[in-house]
Formats: C-alpha cells, structure tokens, sequence
C-alpha cells in the first residue's frame, strides 16, 4: 500500500526546509529511494500523486464462449482459459456475468 498524496507532500517539504535526505528518510521513516522518486515526480509532472494503474480488460467473445461451453461441458476453467487466451479466473467472472454457473447437483 502506497503512502498518502499528503504524506508525500510533507514529506518534500521537510526535505525542502533544508534537511538532508537521510534525516528526513529518518524522521519520516521512508527510503531514501522514496524520497528521490517523489522529488523526480514533482518536478516532472508538479504533482506526487501515484499515477493510476490501468488494465486493459480483455474481452471474452460470450457467443464462443457460450458455444465453447455447451460443446465442452465438462471442461476446467484454466481449460477454457488456454483456449480463449486468457486465465481461469477471467473465465469464471464471464461465465458469471452470463448466468452460467457450475453444475451443484450430481
């Protein structure tokens, strides 16, 4: 878990009142490496704020999907997974969404 926008800030305005790095990595408890990564971030984008992280999601075709499934009934989602490109897991949430669920009954 990353540290506060806040946190940031103050944390480079103690180092910019005329602290040194390793006092300030000290009394804020931070790396030194931190510290530097936060002062290259301001100066180039004016802002420490952590950039946002962005996931492409990967679109599952549901009529093959739905196709694939009615022919393989039986097969595992990592299966399912291999086939379309993808991992069980995004398999599972698609088969969700679909109203496909797993067989509960023997």
């Amino acid at each position: 878990m990353g540290y506060e926008t806040k946190y940031r800030e103050r944390v480079l305005e103690y180092l910019s009142e005329g602290h040194s790095q390793r006092e300030t990595a000290e009394v804020f408890n931070v790396s030194r490496y931190a510290l530097q990564k936060w002062k290259r971030m301001k100066t180039l984008t004016g802002s420490v704020e952590p950039p946002k992280r962005i996931r492409p999601a990967k679109k599952l075709p549901r009529e093959e999907l739905r196709k694939y499934v009615e022919e393989h009934p039986d097969a595992y989602l990592p299966e399912i997974g291999e086939h379309f490109g993808c991992t069980g897991e995004a398999v599972r949430k698609a088969l969700k969404t679909m109203g496909i669920t797993r067989k509960k009954r023997q």
